[in-house]
């Protein structure tokens, strides 16, 4: 699509459409600088984080929470390429992009977040296989490039490169199958990143289980992401909402909730802390927060009268979605406030860079799927 043709279309697009895209251009702008308040003036002018709570809303948001969210791609990857639910195939490509997308975010907010992010590239050539961190290094690193590789058909595609699109499709299986052991390991150890606090994150969180809760836990909220992603390009390019399988996918998320509520249920029995949850502690209803949330999307979807509604399934994928990123949270911020001895909130800073970060990944969406084939009915239309 030219330039020209852009123009005229945002011509004639509806007063809530230009107050969207408004925002998100303030958002950028707020963005930009901060942005460079931050690598001018260092950490110390942008953010509230201290030596004693070094790890804030960028860790708990960009990194850890980023990376859950990004769980849709290796999640859809495997349902249809090795469990063969082909049915699913029309949002493979966008939820890809947004798991490729995601994961560049996740780097660019690193950069951020380093005190001295000009040494980002040392985990390359400085190798410390006892570090936990350096193993979720590598292994983002290198599903990076397996998202590279299971998107690089559309690009192929577009400009009709035959040849390394078959020997791409051929190495299809062993690629997925590489992206789902690359992303079992790093989501786990994500958790297992707060195994070496066990003096510092609150009994509620800490548990020797942590790495599986944070596995299960993105392999729950992962088909709520590809639920939520097909309603915001249902609404941003005007595709038909693909009921059929939204409604698939949210069986996938309710026996996760399940599963990850089960599992987290009995741990707090066996560690013989359930009795914590009535303490009264701020934590005690932080911890009830995460869990009211997944529990009522749980409820949404046990409920035929409900889950028969699109709308009803894309609530609880809502839901799960903001009750995985409280867990994030609680874990690498409420869980660790206490026992810094001090108070923190973030600074106005921190989440214009996170908005700016997440504004860039939307935008960045929205142009690689007007430019690719991303959706195919948007170009017989003649939209992309």
């Amino acid at each position: 699509m030219n330039l020209a043709m852009e123009i005229k279309q945002v011509r004639h697009w509806s007063t809530s459409r230009k107050i969207f895209w408004g925002i998100i251009g303030l958002i950028l702008l707020q963005g930009l600088y901060f942005s460079a308040v931050r690598f001018f003036s260092g950490l110390g002018a942008v953010t509230n984080l201290t030596d004693e709570f070094p790890w804030g809303f960028w860790i708990a948001f960009d990194v850890i929470g980023g990376v859950a969210l990004a769980s849709g791609g290796f999640t859809l990857a495997f349902l249809v390429y090795i469990m063969g639910y082909h049915r699913y195939h029309s949002v493979v490509r966008p939820t890809i992009l947004t798991a490729f997308l995601g994961y560049i975010l996740v780097s660019v907010g690193l950069i951020y977040d380093l005190g001295k992010y000009f040494n980002i590239w040392h985990p390359l050539v400085m190798w410390n296989p006892h570090s936990v961190m350096f193993e979720v290094a590598w292994c983002v690193m290198l599903y990076s490039i397996v998202l590279f590789l299971e998107f690089l058909p559309v690009v192929l595609e577009k400009y009709n490169l035959s040849g390394p699109l078959r020997l791409l499709q051929k190495i299809t299986i062993p690629v997925v199958l590489l992206g789902v052991l690359l992303s079992t390991l790093h989501q786990s150890s994500l958790g297992s990143v707060y195994l070496i606090v066990p003096a510092k994150l609150h009994q509620l969180w800490y548990t020797p289980i942590l790495p599986l809760l944070f596995f299960l836990s993105a392999v729950t909220v992962g088909p709520a992401m590809v639920i939520l992603e097909s309603a915001v390009s249902a609404r941003l390019f005007h595709r038909g909402l693909e009921t059929h399988i939204i409604a698939d996918l949210a069986d996938f998320q309710l026996v996760g909730i399940i599963v990850y509520l089960g599992v987290k249920i009995q741990d707090l029995f066996v560690r013989d802390v359930f009795g914590c949850l009535a303490s009264g502690q701020f934590e005690c209803f932080h911890f009830w927060g995460e869990i009211l949330l997944l529990v009522m999307a749980m409820l949404i979807l046990m409920i035929p009268g409900m889950r028969r509604h699109p709308k009803w399934i894309i609530g609880s994928a809502t839901l799960t979605v903001l009750g995985i990123l409280y867990n994030r949270f609680n874990v690498a911020w409420t869980g660790m406030l206490r026992s810094s001895g001090g108070e923190y909130t973030p600074a106005v800073g921190e989440i214009g860079i996170s908005l700016f970060l997440v504004a860039l990944g939307l935008m960045a969406f929205y142009f690689i799927a007007k430019w690719l084939p991303i959706f195919p009915e948007l170009k017989k239309r003649g939209e992309g």
